[in-house]
């Protein structure tokens, strides 16, 4: 017989089982159908993971460096392989938790690959899934809603397809049972610039390479050229503004090569091994979307403001719908799809509300329009920054570098944007990030008291500066 619920959510990734929980607490009868684990990408082979061995790889930094803190070590050493076994045990502790959470609010788990299904002998219109369970047998889940929250894979590019042993994803990059000497990033997005701080910090010769003239180009460009400077000043050798010549990839002799072509010449570039990172694909084929009539374009699933896609008791969330592929947001796009389907109040969705983190060695935090944004969308702005070498407790960490960026709209005061890199700013973006939602002003903000000695002061003054009111310069 087949499963009757109200809300089926195909996909058990961080935007799949936090809409379960949502719709389980508005008293609906709720299936997950999940291929893999729960968890999905931003457990298992994303956030959590790589963050694992960022944080291994910045603690191995500062060891090294401790003597400029006035601490003398003598043979401090890498265990890589215990930096994994760390890494697995943070993964499977949330993995528990995660399964609990199903377990607590009573939420069905189908554990097999799904394929969603036209009007059939189950229900007179799409949006039933027809489920191959593990052991062969199919299964059938008819619901009155269903999302679809089926992630992302890593992009490839031709010529450069991963082989897992020279040519190599994230997906594989965490697998790694030891590490290589050298390494040839691809990309300098994101996930680049964090796999080549980390691999940085670990000891790896690491060169990034980036087709665009800064590092992470969908950030204010301030912001990517300044961690271009930190990480050149680590050893990291930075080279933007490139083609890539996809048919001179070589692998020989247990190295990989590339030819790239940078201010008119063509460099040839080898290392041990080769990290694609150009992004990420929608997972939106072989699921059954041909069997209905939902809108995909260029692989992306078309939704409005509530998440609906062109059925309206269809909905999807998360990186298959493009925008901001990042888990909080597949959260709070999975929390407004199931308040609407639920007819509970609530406010359409805006990209503009999220926080962006990145969590390279120092880190970048943002929320908001970049400063060309802004600009292209016809504000007239005002900015304000201040510097992390100004801040008392900055400077405690051991940190000098790095500063915050305010965007501000010269006639309504309304904040457009906040931009920040240095320590602990993912930590410090929330308050930006609350003060777009609260429709807060840069004054408003700079009124607020913060604490001294605290890295927080440098919202406060960064807010002030927009207005030539810091204190502290």
């Amino acid at each position: 017989m087949a499963i009757t619920c109200d809300v089926a959510i195909l996909g058990g990734g961080t935007g799949g089982y936090v809409a379960a929980i949502r719709a389980a607490q508005l008293g609906k009868n709720v299936v997950i159908i999940e291929q893999d684990k729960l968890g999905g990408t931003c457990l298992h082979r994303g956030c959590i993971p790589s963050k694992a061995l960022l944080r291994s790889a910045e603690l191995y930094a500062e060891m090294k460096d401790s003597e400029s803190y006035g601490i003398e070590t003598d043979g401090v050493r890498l265990s890589f392989n215990k930096v994994q076994e760390r890494k697995d045990g943070i993964v499977e502790k949330l993995h528990q938790g995660v399964q609990y959470l199903m377990r607590k609010n009573k939420i069905t788990v189908v554990q097999g690959k799904g394929r969603v299904i036209g009007p059939s002998i189950f229900s007179p219109r799409s949006g039933a899934v027809a489920v191959e369970l593990p052991d062969g047998e199919m299964e059938t889940v008819v619901p009155t809603h269903l999302i679809i929250a089926t992630g992302s894979r890593p992009r490839h590019l031709p010529g450069l397809e991963p082989d897992g042993i020279h040519i190599l994803t994230s997906d594989h990059a965490l697998q790694l049972d030891e590490l290589p000497s050298s390494i040839i990033i691809v990309g300098g997005g994101v996930i680049g610039v964090e796999w080549a701080s980390m691999l940085n910090d670990f000891g790896v010769q690491v060169t990034i390479v980036e087709a665009s003239s800064h590092l992470l180009p969908s950030e204010d460009e301030e912001i990517g050229r300044e961690l271009s400077k930190m990480l050149s000043a680590r050893g990291v050798e930075v080279i933007t503004n490139i083609k890539l010549l996809t048919d001179g990839c070589e692998i020989r002799n247990q190295s990989v090569s590339i030819a790239i072509e940078h201010k008119d010449d063509t460099r040839t570039l080898s290392a041990d091994k080769l990290l694609l990172s150009v992004g990420r694909v929608g997972n939106t084929e072989n699921i059954g979307l041909e069997n209905t009539d939902v809108r995909v374009e260029n692989g992306i699933i078309a939704v409005n403001g509530n998440m609906q896609t062109t059925e309206p008791h269809i909905y999807a969330i998360g990186d298959c719908i493009g925008g901001l592929q990042l888990a909080h947001a597949a959260s709070h796009e999975g929390i407004a799809a199931v308040n609407h389907l639920a007819g509970e109040k609530t406010e359409a969705y805006r990209s503009e509300w999220i926080p962006r983190c990145i969590y390279t060695r120092h880190e970048v935090a943002s929320v908001g329009l970049t400063e060309k944004q802004a600009k292209e969308r016809g504000h007239e702005i005002k900015i304000g920054k201040f510097p992390f070498s100004a801040i008392g407790k900055s400077l405690i960490h051991g940190t000098k570098e790095g500063f915050v960026k305010v965007i501000a709209d010269q006639k309504t005061q309304d904040i457009l944007g906040v931009h920040m890199i240095g320590p602990h700013v993912t930590e410090l973006i929330g308050e930006a990030a609350l003060a777009q939602v609260l429709d807060a002003t840069p004054w408003e903000v700079g009124t607020a008291v913060h604490a001294h000695p605290s890295l927080s002061e440098i919202i406060g003054e960064a807010m002030l500066a927009v207005d030539g009111r810091a204190i502290g310069l």
